[in-house]
């Protein structure tokens, strides 16, 4: 693997041979940045066999090809087949970008949406605060493309953004006449909120659950949509790629469906990638338990281009349960997010002693952005020995709490905390990937035939950091860009009723008896918790090179540990699991954030190290992670065909 920052315009372009008819867009010069050597030959985890690809000598075209254009009456009578299934467009992910884009593509062809777990379990399901949006004739496109890029460290590609800014109202409008309901004011407008680095109230909410509510309204349309088929509990393992000359196409996925332990192959004309992110490296998460990363893993095993990924945002204010009256009686598996609206709203963050402490640190107090209130707070804790700060809305009408932060309010008074009297404890969490799979302006990927939208993608919107409640908007805008090239794609590729034996099928390791299997399950977990507890400590908020080369070491050696065990207990290369499968992905993406983070010589947005404190004008430039040569690895689903 190549870790580099790249220079010349600073923007997010492909080279031209990736992208051919992109508008002559400008290919990107690497300089030469020294990787640790252990970080340049990732093991199985980061995916250095290429895996499920076909040789071109085999197939002499990328497309789907034998079969012609099948009926979708014909498509159908496929998904009677146990476990190969056949359709024009596979979406992995069920959160806003899956959803809104299948909705699109469906009016054209048969649509599968692959989900880990049911279908509303998704990073969008958690998000509270609301969808950015300039909707107020005092606002502008301007304002808040400069909000975005301020808030990203000028990091921003100013295309993506004047693209994301321009489009957004539009989308909004799209999700209220499909049934989306946000909440008004009294003059009958839409309730425009304001959260931190916005100069403006844009935020389009639906009080505290303003994705839930957006994820209602899209699976009600999906349900009943005859073309679209969701498949709930299928884990996603590798995409299917094909090697056409240089290039390399995808044709679909490899799927586990954890409820009969079957793997199950999709073969698609086209992929979209909207997976979520990876907030499960860190123990501290406000993702679902699904975030582990496995888009972003995928998608570098497939050779795709990664970028941006030590640019990890940390939401500064998660529920700390420890300053709760009652203890919650079991530990959640994510944090619970006290959303940025709170602070919007006229929160104030306290110390322990009751001193109001972000004034101190930005002019912007509380309304400073993320990165800034994150790092304001971590500063507090470590200088104090204190486990949490405290954030108090009491002193607003008690009626606009409830009816701001209904379900803030619920879930406090829960656990014997009234927020509209007493403040809440809060703590940083992982909140949100702002690097990922490289993206262009239609999602489009370097690898034909893979599209991506959402968390998982890294458009150049964000930069250095996420204005919050762009991500929402990134989704909707970019999952209705990827709709016309995927079609035009789709209408190009024919399905080969054959093409699912081009490839060896993973196994499931029933072999090795449910003793040994139990005891690689327990092993499994205390790897992660170790792995998360050592991103925590050396890659979170705060860094430094010498903190990062110990983590990167410790986690080199923590994968070897855990794969020698694997291998000494009976497991074999093509073998699959959830949570063996779910650790390799963890491992991967810890790797690709600690690779950028080292590669980053600069304090910038979310990466802050100690021994760069400063902004470089020089490195204002994405980090990019190229696909690596192919070498040996000790363990891989992924069989190359020959």
């Amino acid at each position: 693997m190549a870790t580099s920052v790249a220079s010349g315009s600073g923007q997010i372009h492909f080279q031209e041979a990736f992208l051919r008819g992109h508008g002559g867009r400008r290919a990107y010069t690497v300089r030469n940045i020294a990787v640790p050597s252990c970080m340049q030959e990732f093991s199985w985890c980061q995916g250095v066999s290429k895996g499920l690809q076909i040789n071109k000598s085999n197939h002499s075209q990328p497309h789907i090809k034998g079969a012609g254009n099948l009926s979708r009456t014909v498509i159908r009578s496929y998904l009677r087949e146990g476990h190969n299934k056949y359709f024009d467009f596979a979406v992995i992910g069920s959160g806003v970008a899956g959803l809104r884009y299948a909705l699109e593509v469906a009016k054209l062809g048969t649509v599968a949406v692959i989900t880990k777990a049911e279908p509303h379990e998704s990073n969008t399901n958690y998000a509270q605060g609301g969808v950015s949006a300039v909707l107020c004739p005092s606002d502008s496109v301007e304002s808040h493309m400069h909000d975005t890029i301020v808030a990203g460290a000028y990091l921003c590609d100013e295309e993506t953004v004047r693209v994301v800014c321009t489009e957004g109202p539009e989308r909004i409008r799209e999700l209220i006449a499909m049934g989306a309901s946000f909440d008004h004011g009294e003059d009958g407008n839409l309730h425009l909120a304001r959260e931190g680095g916005h100069s403006h109230c844009r935020i389009v909410h639906a009080a505290d659950m303003t994705g839930r509510e957006i994820e209602r309204a899209l699976l009600e349309a999906v349900r009943k949509d005859p073309n679209i088929f969701v498949f709930e509990h299928h884990f996603a393992i590798d995409l299917l790629t094909s090697q056409d000359g240089s290039d390399t196409v995808c044709l679909g996925v490899d799927t586990l469906n954890t409820e009969t332990q079957e793997v199950v192959r999709f073969i698609s004309k086209v992929t979209l990638l909207a997976s979520g992110g990876a907030g499960h490296i860190y123990p501290n998460t406000t993702n679902p338990q699904v975030a582990t990363g496995d888009g972003i893993a995928m998608a570098h095993r497939a050779d795709a281009v990664i970028s941006n990924m030590e640019f990890v945002q940390f939401h500064p204010t998660a529920l700390a349960d420890e300053g709760l009256p009652a203890k919650p009686k079991e530990a959640r598996q994510n944090a619970f997010l006290i959303t940025e609206a709170v602070r919007g709203d006229g929160g104030i963050l306290y110390n322990m002693d009751m001193e109001r402490f972000m004034p101190m640190y930005d002019e912007r107090a509380e309304l400073a952005p993320r990165d800034v209130v994150a790092r304001s707070i971590d500063d507090q804790l470590k200088k104090r020995y204190e486990k949490y700060v405290l954030l108090d809305i009491s002193h607003k009408p008690r009626d606009k709490i409830l009816s701001h932060f209904p379900n803030i309010a619920a879930e406090c008074l829960k656990h014997g905390l009234d927020i509209t009297r007493q403040p809440i404890p809060v703590v940083p969490a992982a909140h949100y990937m702002c690097g990922g799979v490289r993206a262009g302006l239609q999602g489009e990927t370097n690898v034909r035939g893979l599209y991506v939208a959402g968390e998982v993608a890294c458009t150049g919107l964000h930069g250095a950091n996420r204005l919050a409640s762009n991500s929402l908007l990134e989704a909707l805008v970019f999952a209705r860009r990827a709709v016309q090239p995927s079609i035009d794609h789709m209408k190009s590729s024919r399905l080969d009723c054959g093409a699912s034996y081009s490839w060896a099928r993973p196994t499931m390791p029933r072999s090795l008896g449910k003793t040994v299997l139990s005891n690689i399950s327990l092993k499994t977990r205390e790897v992660r918790r170790e792995l998360q507890s050592i991103m925590w400590k050396y890659v979170g908020i705060v860094r430094s090179t010498t903190r990062l080369q110990k983590a990167e070491m410790r986690i080199g050696e923590l994968e070897l540990e855990w794969e020698t065990y694997l291998f000494q207990h009976g497991w074999e290369p093509t073998m699959v699991g959830l949570e063996a499968c779910e650790m390799r992905n963890l491992f991967c993406c810890a790797k690709l954030v600690l690779s950028s983070a080292l590669a980053r010589h600069e304090s910038r947005g979310l990466h802050y190290m100690v021994d760069y404190p400063h902004v470089e004008e020089s490195l204002r430039l994405p980090t990019i992670i190229f696909p690596s040569s192919p070498v040996s690895s000790s363990w891989s689903s992924r069989q190359l065909h020959r």
